[in-house]
């Protein structure tokens, strides 16, 4: 936890009461504008269930906008134990456990369309079971080409009526490629980029939700 408030993520540190620290890291954490982005996304839903693949201040951020609205729920799938203790330790802090869990998933081999992917360990006990929003942040994108990919593939039959995506790094072209792909792969999605510091792609379904719902 550092106590610095970095430029740019004041306002939500005020706006949310963190006072007593955040737990940031100049390369890891997400940007001030695409924490905004991803707030605002919590706020306009209906229902805040949202899963994130990566945790830290993204997780205590999204886990006080739950607050904030009223209710919902952050599961964040987390690779390092030390990251793990240090999100849990933000959201013990600041009163934000009953709005967000943090899962330990280490990296395992997943075979996906032919290829092996080190992604997350999915435990189907703690896997919510109707996202509305997915947040892509990780794993990092050192470990393979495409390394986020996996996302999509996997947790798509989990995804709510109406759900969203936010993909973070989206400037970089190994993440245009990965949209790329999803976009192949699924021809209902819609996709939208925003030109934040470091690039967000949104997707969601045109697909009409089952029986006119939301």
């Amino acid at each position: 936890m550092t106590r610095d408030f970095p430029e740019g993520y004041l306002p939500l540190c005020r706006r949310f009461g963190f006072d007593e620290g955040i737990p940031w890291t100049r390369h890891w954490s997400a940007a001030p504008d695409f924490l905004e982005r991803a707030v605002a996304e919590v706020a306009a839903s209906s229902v805040a269930q949202v899963l994130e693949c990566g945790s830290g201040l993204s997780t205590l951020m999204l886990a006080a906008a739950c607050r904030e609205r009223g209710g919902g729920l952050v599961t964040a799938l987390e690779q390092w134990p030390e990251g793990a203790a240090a999100t849990r330790e933000a959201l013990a802090r600041y009163r934000l456990e009953a709005y967000a869990r943090v899962v330990d998933a280490p990296l395992v081999s997943w075979r996906l369309e032919g290829e092996i992917w080190p992604w997350y360990r999915l435990d189907e006990a703690v896997l919510p079971e109707a996202v509305t929003l997915l947040v892509v942040d990780g794993p990092p994108g050192r470990l393979r080409p495409l390394a986020r990919y996996p996302a999509l593939p996997l947790l798509g039959a989990r995804l709510a009526p109406g759900w969203r995506l936010l993909l973070d790094d989206a400037a970089r072209p190994d993440e245009r490629r990965v949209v790329a792909r999803w976009l192949r792969r699924r021809p209902d999605l819609a996709h939208e980029y925003l030109p934040l510091e470091r690039g967000c792609s949104r997707l969601w379904s045109t697909r009409p939700p089952p029986h006119g719902g939301a």
